[in-house]
């Protein structure tokens, strides 16, 4: 580190408040030159003002912020937890093992963007910092606070090896992402698909848009207030079905509709005028983000259609590069997404537990690549030689 105006200073901020908008705007563009929906200060921004995040929620924001010369040249949206609830990188048998061995697992430290299973950047840096030196910051924070470790949830392939050098271990999950291979149209995604399982697509489109129901999409200025009330409806169903209490309250979506609206895209059914189910998603700059659906009426496919057909749909026509989908869900082969590999780091404090862990993860990283390849025989599309065209 360099004296006087040069010196780099690294420290934590309890909000997004107290960083600049345009200064972490400036930051993240600096970092990826595609854009990033849950890294933008407004949806930060709007977890912590709408108490989504914060006291009682077990997600305490401590950002971490790296500034020289006063400049913000470095930052990662970083959480103090105390559980592991709406992570999606699951690691409950993690902290049932070291508090077995009579460790104190929680609180941890967790880098995401919450709730949200996207990969995306978590270290934000500037062209005069490295990203292994915010790996490294992450790390002092965590024996700063005395914690038992350091989690980076969804990382980019770029993050995932600045945080290995830094002697994180990686852990790989799966999940299905629908790539766009320069289709013009439904139809011709279609095409490339073996004749059983395009057949099959268009029956599920067909019976879901003939059960009397009108579909639309809805993005902008166009989403109601209605279309919103409607929603949180759907949302705190599935919520409450799912995890047993909905993880972000209903100011969270008036927020961001707000703020964000031209990044939202709601794909909503409506019988005789009144929404009966819908799914939302997230624009980002090359992919579309699938994140919540849900429905106060059942139909056979309506969920296939709003959340992964109407999707596509959209990506196709905006010249979206994929769809991402959210986590899970080996359905989503049979609708043309593809198994992907997704990435996260890991630190342990106790030199014992983080030895362990290196070795689960080694022979887990095994078995998601034997996932992946055997998977990969299920996708829907024609064979190379066009046996099954």
């Amino acid at each position: 580190m360099a004296d006087g105006s040069d010196q780099l200073t690294i420290e934590m901020v309890e909000g997004m408040s107290a960083i600049n908008q345009d200064d972490w705007s400036t930051l993240l563009a600096a970092t990826s030159s595609v854009y990033h929906p849950f890294l933008d200060y407004r949806f930060l921004s709007a977890l912590e003002a709408s108490s989504s995040v914060g006291s009682g929620t077990g997600w305490q924001p401590c950002h971490l912020i790296a500034r020289r010369g006063g400049a913000l040249v470095g930052a990662a949206p970083l959480y103090l937890k105390q559980h592991s609830y709406g992570e999606f990188v699951f690691d409950h048998h993690w902290a049932d093992a070291y508090e077995r061995a009579g460790g104190r697992y929680y609180p941890k430290l967790l880098c995401a963007a919450a709730f949200t299973p996207a990969t995306g950047p978590r270290l934000l840096v500037a062209s005069k910092i490295d990203k292994e030196l915010l790996a490294q910051a992450l790390q002092e924070v965590a024996t700063k606070l005395s914690v038992s470790s350091v989690h980076v949830n969804f990382t980019t392939e770029e993050d995932r090896d600045r945080a290995k050098d830094a002697n994180f271990h990686i852990r790989e999950g799966i999940q299905y992402h629908w790539e766009n291979d320069g289709y013009t149209s439904f139809d011709d995604f279609l095409a490339a698909l073996a004749s059983r399982k395009r057949k099959a697509i268009r029956r599920e489109r067909r019976n879901a848009n003939e059960s009397g129901l009108t579909i639309r999409q809805v993005t902008g200025s166009d989403i109601s207030e209605a279309d919103w009330d409607a929603f949180w409806h759907f949302y705190q169903d599935t919520g409450q079905r799912k995890w047993g209490s909905p993880y972000l309250t209903r100011s969270f979506f008036r927020m961001i509709g707000e703020t964000m609206s031209d990044k939202i895209l709601l794909n909503m059914a409506d019988r005789d005028g009144v929404p009966i189910a819908g799914a939302l998603n997230m624009i980002g700059g090359d992919t579309l983000y699938g994140r919540y659906w849900g429905c106060t009426e059942y139909h056979a496919f309506l969920h296939f259609e709003l959340c992964y057909y109407q999707a596509i749909d959209y990506a196709i026509v905006h010249g979206l590069s994929r769809v991402e989908a959210g986590a899970q869900g080996e359905h989503k082969l049979a609708r043309g997404y593809a198994p992907v590999k997704t990435y996260s780091a890991h630190w342990f404090q106790d030199p014992g537990f983080h030895a362990a862990i290196e070795k689960y993860l080694d022979a887990e990283r095994d078995h998601t690549d034997a996932e992946v390849t055997a998977l990969a025989d299920f996708v829907p599309f024609k064979k190379t030689d066009h046996s099954q065209s």
